[in-house]
């Protein structure tokens, strides 16, 4: 019989082995003179040196021309995968193939994301928007849906987000201003965001429900998108005489007159600012001269009172009276005498701002109004008017009225101060 050339396996299998080279002689190659032998290998040499068989480091070589189709090394054979690492090339496709699609060849496949549905719409986007307002990354928002098929619904993104901070503070609003600005473009067109505030216009009689102030808000927000360039300019023009909605006409009317400040000369960017306490001293007097610049364009004292509220800044509104008197004695003409003494009253009845602040603001007047009138000639006149109203009116003391500097005389001025008057300290 042929002799069988050597393939290597473990010596764990002597007698499949045995039974590969010798099927003939099943009965002499199964002994097991192999199991039964010493450890030095002496009956192993013995039994398999007539059957070409080698040994090398304890395994068995067998011929590789071995009938179970095994090579030298174990790296070859029918149906095996060759040796580590052995690199295939591309199988080339066969034309002749029965199963051959000629179209397959320029097809090119993508991953299609179902579109969003419409009952889904809110229920994904609203903790979006939440997060965002917890870490303010614009970015972050804009990937997120970027992973989203919004298809026509991405007008709704500018509506959910300013609904939302319709309910939330300032800050938010802010940062929902910064949101759209930066998502517009990227994720969405400025039709998208026009589709949005024409929605919230006509949302406003549900929204007032929940936020009384909606109007005046969703204003602010339509006059600063306007001045972030996501609104076209004559986005509040198209809608002249086509309005019934009280509403809707009062938020109209609040974008326009922020859009004549802002043509004035003003910037109305940073429209919503921060938290009270954050913000610098220079800042909220920013804040505060463009309150009552917009009152006085306006005569809306809710409005006014409304906004003086959200600064939230109470030990520093001596320095909104302060500033409206300022702006009493620099005026030209009696309508600012009386319509910030009419909003110092509301303000006052109201308790927003309280007795020491008033009087804390009257009397950095009197302190200042030496340097006031080297500016305005008139200043002490108007001054002198203005607190005799005041007093009339309930807002002061007639206390702090008689401490109110004139020009042309003493005015009850205590016995032996030397014509000094004594202020309160603050």
């Amino acid at each position: 019989m042929a002799e069988r050339n050597p393939v290597v396996l473990s010596t764990s299998f002597p007698h499949l082995i045995s039974h590969l080279l010798h099927p003939s002689s099943e009965a002499d190659d199964l002994s097991d003179t192999f199991l039964s032998g010493d450890e030095n290998g002496e009956n192993r040499t013995a039994s398999t040196s007539t059957k070409n068989i080698n040994e090398i480091n304890g395994n068995w070589i067998l011929s590789p021309t071995c009938p179970c189709g095994l090579s030298v090394g174990g790296a070859g054979g029918k149906g095996v995968w060759g040796s580590p690492g052995e690199v295939y090339d591309l199988e080339e496709v066969d034309v002749k193939d029965p199963n051959y699609d000629e179209a397959q060849e320029s097809c090119v496949y993508e991953a299609l994301i179902p579109p969003l549905e419409d009952g889904d719409f809110e229920k994904t986007l609203t903790p979006i928007v939440q997060e965002y307002f917890e870490h303010g990354d614009t970015n972050e928002v804009a990937e997120l849906l970027g992973e989203l098929n919004l298809g026509p619904m991405r007008s709704g993104v500018p509506m959910l987000a300013v609904s939302l901070a319709l309910e939330a503070k300032a800050s938010h609003r802010e940062l929902t201003s910064r949101l759209l600005a930066d998502l517009c473009g990227p994720v969405l067109t400025r039709g998208d965001v026009e589709k949005s505030f024409d929605k919230l216009l006509r949302e406003l009689p549900d929204l007032v429900l929940d936020t009384p102030g909606a109007p005046q808000l969703v204003g602010q927000f339509i006059a600063r998108a306007v001045m972030d360039r996501i609104l076209s300019k004559s986005y509040i023009e198209g809608y002249k005489g086509k309005v019934d909605c009280e509403h809707a006409r009062a938020a109209l009317d609040r974008a326009a007159v922020l859009l004549r400040m802002s043509m004035g000369g003003l910037r109305i960017d940073n429209l919503w600012g921060a938290g009270g306490g954050q913000r610098p001293v220079t800042q909220l007097i920013k804040e505060m001269v463009l309150l009552l610049k917009e009152y006085l364009l306006s005569g809306d004292s809710q409005e006014a009172e409304r906004c003086l509220r959200e600064l939230e800044v109470p030990h520093f509104h001596h320095e909104f009276v302060y500033e409206a008197i300022v702006m009493v004695l620099e005026s030209k003409g009696e309508k600012t005498f009386k319509m910030v003494l009419q909003l110092l009253k509301f303000l006052w009845v109201s308790t927003v701002i309280t007795a020491d602040q008033m009087r804390r603001g009257y009397e950095r007047v009197y302190m200042d109004i030496a340097e006031i009138n080297i500016d305005v000639p008139r200043a002490y006149f108007i001054l002198e008017q203005f607190v005799d109203n005041s007093f009339s009116a309930g807002l002061i003391s007639e206390r702090l009225r008689d401490l109110c500097p004139s020009r042309g005389r003493k005015r009850f001025v205590s016995e032996g101060d030397g014509g000094r008057f004594k202020l309160e300290s603050y």
